[in-house]
């Protein structure tokens, strides 16, 4: 067996180097490759008998957020039925592809650099798109902007953003590192990098993922003192042409400014506040076990949780503000277990971010910032989100971040051990 692990890993690889396209554009062949690379990572550490990545921090703090999301699946404890159960159960399957990521798949250089490859291509798919529909009315496939005048990219839905906001920055950062030690005319081209960057963010007209960008960037100026400029100059630059876009794109200065400031003076009143509210009610009812996994979407049409605790609407807008998931992963966490299930959601991002930050240094590499910032901005709290397990988003999260512990992992490996931290000869 250990002579065919040589054909298991490259096929390994070449799966996940495949993955960006199917997160676009086939979500199920991406879950089935993902399947296949758990399975195969699984193979290899039984037939290396090496299990010694069950260690990591992150690791255990996965493993226990996912056995109490299990028991509060539970038949009896929690209210989906069997088919919560088992949804439970099978979402073991993102932790450990993230493993395999980190322990094997993207281990060696070579991997890594051809995973950046990958990202940077699905970078410019999307973003060079986004600007064909902006010039020309319509993307590669025919379909215009969306109803409210989204640029929906290479899609028929408007789902541009959320994805190039997390590709942007392990992108776009290290590009404008190496642009800068290219003379005047190197730092001239990072700016304008940038400055295309948050540009695009800014056409496409979806607030959250343009909100989280901007914080993106401001995370990134602090960490990278070096990339400092081209960044700010890019913000001053976004501001500039979202105060253009009623006269370039009237429909995204709707969407980011004119239904954006209604929407947050009647934040109770809205789809989003409402939401919230609903999720925090059915929480409180339940707040060990919560709801089982879907716990929002089957507990939300009960007229048991039909309250309000601000806002004109007594029933917090009935049934008609019920979705498949509360817009945010940690009342997600909470509706499905419980503030336990919340606690230990926590704990396990907190273990991702403290892991991704290992060994940055006062100097940091702008591939692992950018890696470090899609990883903080996918899991800020104060954000509205897909669902977790959603394969279009959740998908691209969970390969960068796999590849930045890759990294880190790397890192531990060159980091020169000091002398207090040697191991004394006996």
């Amino acid at each position: 067996m250990t002579r065919l692990l040589p054909w298991l890993d490259r096929f390994c690889l070449a799966a996940t180097l495949t993955l960006p396209a199917f997160y676009m554009h086939g979500r199920g062949i991406a879950e089935v490759l993902m399947a296949l690379i758990d399975a195969g990572f699984l193979i290899r550490c039984a037939t290396l008998r090496d299990w010694s990545w069950l260690r990591s921090i992150w690791v255990k703090a996965a493993a226990a957020w996912w056995l109490w999301l299990i028991i509060c699946s539970i038949p009896g404890i929690g209210i989906g039925g069997s088919k919560s159960l088992v949804q439970a159960i099978v979402m073991v399957r993102f932790p450990l592809f993230v493993a395999a990521l980190e322990i094997s798949v993207l281990a060696a250089e070579p991997a890594r650099r051809w995973m950046q490859r990958v990202l940077a291509a699905s970078t410019l798919w999307i973003a060079g798109q986004t600007w064909l529909q902006f010039t020309t009315g319509s993307n590669l496939g025919g379909y215009p902007r969306h109803g409210d005048g989204e640029l929906t990219g290479p899609f028929m839905l408007p789902r541009a953003a959320a994805p190039l906001s997390r590709l942007l920055f392990p992108t776009m950062l290290p590009a404008i590192g190496r642009l800068l030690h290219a003379g005047t005319r190197g730092r001239i081209a990072a700016a304008a990098v940038a400055a295309a960057g948050i540009g695009t963010m800014v056409l496409i007209g979806q607030r959250m993922p343009l909100l989280l960008t901007g914080l993106g960037l401001v995370v990134s100026a602090l960490m990278l003192p070096r990339l400092r400029r081209p960044l700010l100059i890019a913000m001053a630059a976004g501001a500039l042409l979202l105060a253009a876009t009623p006269l370039i794109s009237p429909p995204a200065f709707y969407r980011l400014v004119t239904k954006f400031t209604d929407q947050m003076r009647n934040f109770p009143d809205s789809p989003y506040g409402q939401i919230a509210t609903r999720a925090a009610v059915i929480t409180l009812d339940h707040p060990i076990f919560g709801q089982g996994f879907d716990g929002f979407r089957n507990a939300c049409p009960d007229p048991q949780y039909h309250r309000a605790w601000f806002g004109a609407a007594e029933d917090g807008g009935g049934a008609a503000v019920c979705n498949i998931h509360p817009h945010n992963h940690y009342l997600e966490a909470a509706t499905n277990s419980g503030f336990p299930g919340l606690i230990l959601f926590s704990a396990l991002i907190i273990a991702w971010l403290t892991a991704l930050a290992r060994n940055l240094g006062p100097t940091p590499d702008p591939l692992r910032v950018g890696l470090f910032v899609t990883a903080l901005i996918q899991e800020w709290p104060l954000a509205s989100a897909s669902g977790f397990s959603a394969v279009e988003i959740a998908g691209f999260f969970f390969l960068m971040l796999g590849y930045g512990l890759a990294l880190a992992r790397a890192a531990d490996k060159t980091v020169p051990i000091s002398p207090s931290q040697a191991t004394p000869i006996t």
